[in-house]
Formats: structure tokens, C-alpha cells, sequence
């Protein structure tokens, strides 16, 4: 009985290691596989300006349009005046 126990132990301990390893190889390959070589002709789609993290055109129209709307022009930054539009 007690050689089963062990043997079934044994076993066990076996899987969690074999899984281990698995799970290592996996994380090993997918990183490895994650890197991409760009050659130097595909570069300037890297800077294209609608891939720019900052307020696109249309985003900063709307945001204009909102603040005057609400009358609340100079709190995104831009010219101090009335709520009418007129700076």
C-alpha cells in the first residue's frame, strides 16, 4: 500500500515538472516568435501621423466645438473670450 502512495507521488511530481517545462518552452517560444525584423523601406509607416498617441484633427475640432458650446473657451488651453466664439 504504502509503495502505491509513493509511486502515485512520484508520479505527480513528475507532471507538475514535465508541465513546468512545457509552460517554460512555450513563454521561450512565444517572446522569441513576438520580435519582428523591419526592414528600412517599411520604416515610415512606424511614423505615420495617424498612428501619433496626441489629439488627432477631428478630436481637437470637437474639443473646440465643445468649448463653445459650454462657454468655457481658455480652459483646454487655447484664447480666453465669451461663450459666443468671438476671441
Amino acid at each position: 500500500m504504502m509503495k502505491k502512495v509513493i509511486y502515485s507521488l512520484l508520479i505527480i511530481l513528475k507532471l507538475k515538472l514535465m508541465i513546468k517545462k512545457l509552460l517554460t518552452a512555450l513563454f521561450i517560444i512565444f517572446v522569441l516568435s513576438s520580435c519582428a525584423v523591419v526592414k528600412e523601406y517599411e520604416k515610415v509607416y512606424l511614423n505615420d501621423p495617424d498612428m501619433a498617441l496626441a489629439d488627432r484633427k477631428a478630436d481637437k475640432t470637437i474639443t473646440t466645438f465643445h468649448s463653445y458650446r459650454e462657454a468655457a473657451v481658455g480652459a483646454n488651453g487655447g484664447k480666453t473670450g465669451g461663450g459666443c466664439g468671438c476671441n
